[in-house]
């Protein structure tokens, strides 16, 4: 464990740093939602701020558009780049 965290906030790592966050965000959202659901059976209710299950669904939905955003970008700049490759020379149509 204390490698992981060492890796992921060190510069040269393999994690993603944005996904991470989404899915931590996404796995607090779940066990609130849990807990409400096991108070209500309890006729408990459960107090819990309106803001507080926002700023998860935030930090989930916004680091989880920003990977997707990344992976188009990058899906398209290497499309391009094939078909910059892709194309004859002058070279080639002479001979």
């Amino acid at each position: 464990m204390r490698k992981f965290f060492r890796e992921l906030i060190s510069k040269n790592n393999n994690i993603d740093e944005q996904a991470y966050v989404g899915v931590v965000s996404f796995y607090m959202m779940i066990v609130v939602l849990l807990v409400d659901v096991v108070t209500g059976i309890m006729a408990k209710e459960l107090i819990i701020k309106e803001w507080i299950f926002q700023g998860f669904l935030g930090l989930t939905v916004g680091a989880f558009f920003i990977n997707s955003a990344k992976s188009i970008m990058h899906s398209r700049k290497a499309k391009k780049q094939d078909e910059i490759v892709e194309e004859p020379t002058d070279t080639e149509n002479l001979g």
